[in-house]
């Protein structure tokens, strides 16, 4: 299956340059981080993960709450490492990630944490994901940066982050986003 959905017409395309046939990849050269910052955004991602290697990344919202990105054959991990698990800390309701070198995508609503007039964390922030298509975490509650994380600072606008995890190497393309 080859998932490639267009960009809504007020979305931000992100990553928009041409690497290697239009297809960005995290491979032992450093995270991609957007210059653009973020709060409250529905992200469209697509990743590839390859024939060999774990395939290990992650798609960071703010740079601080990460999404797993990870291939589906490793049955002994934790279910809060599986792909698509808020990393260390929600496994996704249904495991849906489909086979090595199958383009997926995630679609992530992701609300941000709210804070108060004198700037402290009043409430977490809150995601919903789906993965390929089918709902796999429904309105989830962060309440801290998961690890691997660019900063701490909740309560402030945040790149969005693709994760290089050092020789796994995994493919994105279609990356956009809306503010919401």
């Amino acid at each position: 299956m080859d998932i490639y959905e267009a960009p809504s017409p007020n979305a931000i395309v992100l990553f928009d340059w041409v690497i290697e046939d239009g297809i960005l990849s995290c491979n032992a050269t450093g995270n991609i981080i957007t210059n653009e910052l973020f709060e409250d955004c529905y992200i469209h991602v697509e990743f590839f993960i390859p024939s060999e290697g774990p395939g290990n990344s992650g798609v960071y919202l703010q740079g601080r709450y990460e999404i797993q990105v990870l291939s589906h054959d490793y049955p002994d991990l934790p279910d809060t490492k599986m792909c698509g698990a808020v990393y260390n800390l929600a496994p996704p309701l249904q495991a849906v990630a489909q086979a090595r070198e199958t383009w997926q995508s995630f679609d992530i609503i992701f609300r941000a944490p709210r804070v108060d007039d004198a700037g402290n964390k009043a409430e977490n922030a809150r995601i919903t994901v789906l993965h390929n298509g089918m709902i796999i975490h429904n309105n989830v509650e962060i309440p801290a940066p998961t690890g691997g994380h660019l900063d701490v600072d909740e309560g402030t606008p945040g790149s969005l982050m693709l994760q290089d995890h050092g020789g796994n190497p995994v493919s994105f393309r279609n990356v956009w986003a809306v503010r919401l």
